[in-house]
């Protein structure tokens, strides 16, 4: 019986290779058993009770991880992209992923990815089927502008998709069966496309609503560029303000520079993009609303910041005006538009920061 055992789970939708290691006995145990959340915590209790396990983090998801702590066992999920891996290492096998990430986690390199529960899995999933359908609308619009462009038919004013719109795009009529077929199959699929989105908005908005991210939600929105979907997959997708800083939010999405130094020598990057995804692409996007210009808050502004509280208010315009005078800044040194986008949306994390964390840190100490 090994007295502390770490263990490093190769999790595979099919199959799971285990490998146990107990650092002080040099004891080890390799494994292949099927993906079974079952079967790997029968396997993992022969070395019980002083068990910590882990696994990397990727499209299995955290099922396993739930299953094996809820059954007492310490499991965690380990950060892909903070994997340390020699450059000599040109042997990639599932024993030798499962051996490296239980040495890893006996000498304590492993870098954890929280593990959200269910019902917060659950709201990321209801964001990204909204980030997916949008995409996929936008695609569908173009193929459908790009048939009429290469056929020399335009569209005689600048607002697209409106009733009127949609109306023109219906006159238009090609003498070729095939390519008729086609213009229509293309509108009739962006046109199913339209409704769906509409349908999952309304659901998004519902759904923000009756969370348990709604002060959040709403105080995310009281910031320029974060509407409804926004501050939703913003809240869902970090769940937990409370873990970073204003400072260590930016790194967390990925939105810091990157670095190459050595001795004396300094040299800075593009942004690392290590983190969520998801996120980072929601605030570059924000991001450019506060190149507009700004004197007051809209109509939308002014609804919102009457269903917060007064502080939030306060930093709310804060944080408005600060990114607004920001990009006058970066316009006046004519900045790279891309570049300064880039810092604008690292501070607007910091601004988000602000309004949440203090929210939940206080749902915290004051329990319903």
């Amino acid at each position: 019986m090994f007295e502390h055992t770490f263990i490093g789970l190769d999790v595979h939708a099919v199959n799971v290779v285990g490998h146990a290691l107990n650092p002080a006995t040099g004891e080890v145990s390799a494994h292949t058993m099927p993906a079974d959340p079952a079967i790997v915590l029968e396997w993992i209790r022969r070395f019980a009770p002083d068990v910590t396990a882990v696994y990397e983090s990727g499209p299995t998801g955290f099922v396993l991880a739930r299953y094996l702590r809820a059954a007492g066992i310490n499991c965690v999920v380990a950060a892909s992209s903070k994997l340390l891996r020699a450059p000599g290492d040109r042997v990639k096998t599932d024993r030798r992923d499962a051996r490296v990430l239980a040495e890893m986690l006996a000498v304590g390199s492993v870098t954890e990815v929280r593990i959200p529960d269910p019902d917060e899995e659950a709201l990321r999933d209801l964001s990204r089927l909204r980030s997916g359908t949008a995409k996929d609308l936008a695609h569908a619009r173009q193929h459908v502008n790009a048939i009429l462009l290469r056929h020399g038919i335009r569209y005689p004013k600048d607002t697209r998709w409106t009733k009127e719109h949609t109306r023109w795009l219906h006159r238009q009529s090609f003498e070729e069966p095939a390519l008729q077929f086609t213009y229509e199959a293309d509108l009739e699929q962006a046109e199913l496309l339209a409704v769906h989105m509409a349908r999952i908005d309304k659901h998004v908005a519902a759904t923000a609503a009756a969370c348990r991210y709604a002060p959040v939600i709403d105080a995310l929105m009281c910031l320029r560029g974060i509407q409804m979907t926004t501050a939703f997959g913003l809240a869902v997708e970090i769940g937990d303000w409370t873990r970073f800083t204003g400072s260590t939010i930016g790194s967390y999405l990925g939105l810091v520079p990157s670095e190459d130094s050595s001795g004396q020598s300094r040299h800075q990057g593009p942004i690392t993009k290590a983190g969520n995804t998801y996120a980072r692409k929601l605030l570059i996007e924000a991001a450019w609303q506060h190149r507009r210009p700004y004197v007051r808050p809209g109509e939308r502004l002014l609804r919102q910041f009457d269903v917060v509280a007064p502080a939030t208010r306060i930093r709310a315009m804060e944080g408005n005006h600060r990114l607004h005078r920001k990009w006058e800044h970066f316009d006046e040194r004519h900045k790279l538009s891309v570049k300064a986008n880039t810092a604008i949306a690292r501070e607007l994390a910091g601004w988000c920061w602000s309004l949440a964390a203090p929210l939940q840190q206080g749902e915290r100490m004051n329990p319903a």
